[in-house]
């Protein structure tokens, strides 16, 4: 897949993104209205979409439809975005801006904001048991994904991660520890995004175990990138403020290794990723293009 064609793909797709989640969550006009307007304050944001675009991306990679994921698909945005607001927030990360835009506590207060992290990992779940979202008899296959996602984002996972990126703060750690760390702060969501798409198209074990790996290694990789950025990256393409890790002594690849070793560690991690894909056919070209594109991202 070119380059052009990618970006191409990724523009469509996020705009169908886009408009589920619009469709799914309630508008602003309900009542309360303050947590429908702190909620789509930061949904509407302007990510990439970058998870809901790989759990469809995954079904069609083994033979399925898109519009059949479209539940989980957005729910896993739902819940990374929650993330994002409470690690925002003066407890956690005390960020101001948030792709260009102020975060959600800035806008609305720490409680609202709060509140409305909660909202959307509720909202998630809520939308991805609602059996009449999915076509045909999806029970098993839906019960599943649930239990991987809420695993994925949860103390095991998401949730982990984060604990440990707070307790390590101004901390030395190992390299054990930092890929710990960024296993479950990043790469599992990033890879439950996919086995959710390929679960819900009935994927085989080999294709199952295939993404499982593709999404491992790009999820490393994904953050390792961030850690990179926020060492050298412009602020006015990020749409937040850089060199926050270094200042708060944050655990990060680069501080650990150096950038050089860390751009070497990506590479390997892209490679990796590929390899994985080697056994599916021209369907995953979109899996192999994004991959390519997460070494050389700016934002």
């Amino acid at each position: 897949m070119s380059d052009g064609a990618l970006k191409s793909y990724l523009k469509r797709r996020k705009k169908i993104v886009d408009d589920a989640l619009d469709g799914y969550l309630p508008p602003e006009t309900d009542y309360p209205s303050v947590i429908f307007k702190s909620m789509r304050h930061s949904l509407f944001a302007g990510g990439k979409r970058l998870r809901p675009i790989l759990c469809m991306a995954a079904a069609e990679a083994v033979g399925g439809n898109y519009s059949t994921v479209m539940p989980v698909a957005c729910a896993i945005e739902m819940i990374h975005t929650y993330s994002l607001i409470h690690d925002d927030l003066p407890a956690m990360d005390d960020d101001d801006f948030r792709r260009g835009k102020p975060t959600n506590h800035r806008v609305f207060g720490e409680g609202i904001a709060i509140l409305a992290g909660d909202a959307l990992v509720t909202e998630a779940f809520h939308l991805m048991s609602d059996r009449t979202r999915y076509d045909g008899d999806a029970a098993e296959q839906i019960m599943s994904v649930i239990h991987a996602v809420a695993d994925a984002a949860g103390v095991r996972g998401m949730i982990g991660g984060q604990v440990m990126d707070l307790v390590c703060e101004g901390q030395t750690v190992d390299l054990e520890t930092l890929e710990y760390i960024h296993s479950r702060k990043t790469e599992r969501l990033i890879s439950v995004s996919l086995h959710a798409g390929a679960v819900l198209a009935r994927a085989g074990e080999d294709e199952l175990a295939a993404l499982a790996d593709y999404g491992m290694n790009i999820g490393y990789a994904f953050q390792i990138v961030d850690d990179i950025l926020d060492v050298e990256g412009e602020s006015s393409v990020m749409g937040k403020d850089t060199g926050s890790d270094e200042a708060k002594g944050k655990a990060t690849y680069p501080a650990l290794v150096g950038l050089a070793a860390s751009r070497i560690r990506c590479r390997e991690l892209i490679g990796n990723a590929l390899a994985a894909l080697e056994n599916l056919d021209e369907r995953a070209e979109p899996l192999r293009g994004i991959a390519r594109l997460i070494i050389d991202r700016k934002a």
